[in-house]
């Protein structure tokens, strides 16, 4: 386990607490959502179940009580469970929908079935034509709602585009997590954003007809190991990492997984020597947080924000440069925002852990003054307790002249630590990737969510069940369901980390990687796919006996266990980065349904 000792039970606490109660709240919000659809037939139905999961994880923001943190970084604060926002910097929905439903701004704000039916009438004053079932077409609309200004060329454009993209990756990927349903919707993405937009964003082609792992064209392809596009450079152009002056939405040059935004909110350091790094949350969505902390008026600007979904990461200031993010430690430190509200857990995944670590463990590589060992490493908290110089990476919460409460008490500081420190174990014993005590963990999308997963129909699920465990109390659940439309053999990439290498937890090229599993069934094997820069390898699999918990491995640095697969692989796990790609559930073809539930994904040294 990540946590241990009196840290690990101090957030087990606070999430058990936070699962019982938001369950309950969440219960009551299915029916605004059903009620909003009768009344506004033209939303297409799961859009505003996946604004509410964008803009709030479906928590019914109140930013004026007592136990709500300060607006950080002065960013416009969202109201309600649909996170509509009030002016301060962004469009004023609140009045507006008052307007149209003839309410009053405070009913808007603070009943949630209103505040549901107030962003269904902004939306739907947005929606061009009838009714269309192509979910993809709604993002024009989703753009013009969101409330971002419209007068900053490439500021707001991206940025309304990022929203639109977050509300529709989560009705393409759907969402099943303590209480939060947003049903599962195939995206046709080539028909929501121009081509280079996706790329931009980052977005998944899965839905188009992939042959032989390789779709290309003169100017885009898709990546066969993400299944994501990629823009091809022209012949003689600009490598992606050129990052000069304003060139928006290229690789970062200060870290290549970053996109590139210029915020203009930063300035010199003045020979300080960077020593620290503050790690942040940015009380708003990704979308909100970049298009605020580039607006001149906001005065407030980070190096890094990191979208809680996947895992993604824009860099907005430049390190030699001093963000404006920590008051007087603006000098001598770098800032990470990460997307989210520091009183819902539902923000901090797995994807957002690892990416963020990522860009930790670069800081210490590139800065004598920054070590990983002297990472805080505690308990959670919800208030402001300040620690010494002599911790270099720490919360907003622990700085010196600051009044913040960030990242709070369900930020996993021990869990953090062993991702930046990935070492400190002493080279022996036990990881645990994923436990499903409180979380899906990597695994965020379902069986069919991979182009590479055949036989088995789009209804096939994987969810957290924890009425089924070998560990703990949960595992996750796999339900297959054969595809009735095909005689294929069944072969599923239950994806780790959405099949982006950048999402998941760094491995040791000298470690075994293994789980539990327990098949309902008989004829069942698993395998495993690893990333290692280069290519990914596909193990050699393991056949399950039914209806029994079997722990399943295998051995990293034996090539006799692995296999080419994808990309530029060579059956051998020897490169310098190495990452769980996915767990492969195999299957000769059938007609009934197999249960299949995965406990414990670890790692052993």
């Amino acid at each position: 386990m990540f946590a241990t000792g009196a840290s690990a039970d101090v957030l087990q606490a606070a999430l058990d607490e936070e699962e019982v109660r938001m369950r309950a709240e969440r219960a009551e919000y299915l029916k605004y959502f059903a009620d909003a659809y009768v009344l506004y037939p033209r939303i297409p139905r799961g859009t505003l179940e996946a604004i509410a999961w964008t803009q709030s994880r479906w928590q019914n923001l109140a930013p004026d009580t007592p136990d709500a943190d300060t607006q950080h970084q002065g960013m416009p604060r969202a109201w309600g469970l649909m996170g509509l926002y009030h002016g301060e910097g962004f469009a004023d929905q609140v009045t507006q929908a008052a307007e149209l439903l003839e309410l009053s701004p405070h009913e808007v704000m603070t009943d949630p079935a209103l505040n549901v039916l107030a962003a269904a009438a902004l939306l739907d004053r947005e929606l061009k034509g009838s009714p269309d079932d192509e979910i993809a077409l709604v993002a024009g609309a989703l753009e013009r709602y969101v409330g971002f200004p419209a007068d900053e060329g490439s500021v707001s454009s991206y940025a309304r585009a990022s929203f639109a993209f977050d509300v529709l990756l989560a009705l393409d990927r759907g969402v099943n997590d303590r209480g939060i349903v947003v049903p599962e919707r195939a995206v046709k993405w080539e028909m929501a954003f121009e081509p280079d937009m996706l790329a931009k964003l980052d977005a998944p082609f899965l839905r188009l007809d992939v042959q032989e792992d390789s779709i290309e064209t003169d100017e885009y392809r898709i990546d066969p190991i993400t299944e994501h596009l990629q823009h091809k450079p022209a012949a003689g152009a600009r490598t992606p990492g050129a990052m000069r002056g304003d060139d928006n939405g290229i690789q970062s040059t200060d870290y290549g997984p970053a996109i590139w935004l210029a915020s203009p909110n930063y300035s010199s350091r003045s020979g300080s020597t960077i020593r620290e790094a503050v790690i942040h949350t940015t009380q708003g969505s990704y979308a909100g947080a970049i298009s605020w902390l580039r607006n001149p008026a906001s005065q407030a600007s980070a190096h890094y924000v990191v979208r809680s979904s996947d895992g993604q990461i824009t860099q907005l200031v430049r390190e030699s440069n001093k963000a404006w993010h920590a008051r007087s430690h603006n000098p001598y430190s770098l800032g990470i925002e990460h997307e989210g509200f520091a009183n819902n857990s539902s923000w901090y995944t797995t994807a957002m852990y690892n990416a963020s670590a990522g860009i930790v463990r670069m800081f210490c590589a590139r800065y004598a003054n920054i070590t990983c060992a002297s990472a805080y490493k505690g308990p959670p908290s919800s208030g402001h307790s300040v620690l010494p110089d002599s911790v270099d990476i720490k919360g907003h919460q622990h700085l010196s002249d600051n009044d913040h409460n960030d990242p709070g008490i369900y930020w996993n500081w021990s869990r953090y630590y062993g991702l930046i420190n990935p070492g400190s174990g002493g080279g022996t014993g036990t990881k645990v990737l994923d436990t499903f005590e409180s979380s899906v963990g990597h695994f965020v999308t379902s069986p069919t969510y991979s182009g590479s997963t055949v036989g088995v129909a789009s209804t096939s699920s994987a969810t957290r069940n924890c009425s089924m465990h070998k560990v703990g109390n949960c595992s996750l659940h796999v339900q297959l369901i054969d595809n009735s439309a095909s005689n294929a053999d069944w072969a599923v990439r239950l994806l780790s980390g959405s099949g982006n290498p950048g999402s998941n937890t760094q491995l040791a090229r000298n470690s075994r990687i293994g789980f539990w599993v327990y098949a309902a069934g008989t004829g069942m094997q698993v395998g495993v796919g690893i990333d290692d820069s280069d290519g990914t390898e596909r193990s050699v699999s393991r056949s399950l006996p039914a209806n029994q918990w079997t722990y399943v491995e295998w051995k990293l640095s034996d090539s006799a266990q692995w296999r080419a697969w994808a990309g530029n692989s060579n059956g051998v796990i020897n490169a310098s980065n190495v990452t769980l790609d996915a767990i492969w559930l195999y299957r000769a073809q059938t007609t009934y349904t197999v249960n299949t539930y995965i406990d414990d994904v670890q790692v052993r040294y």
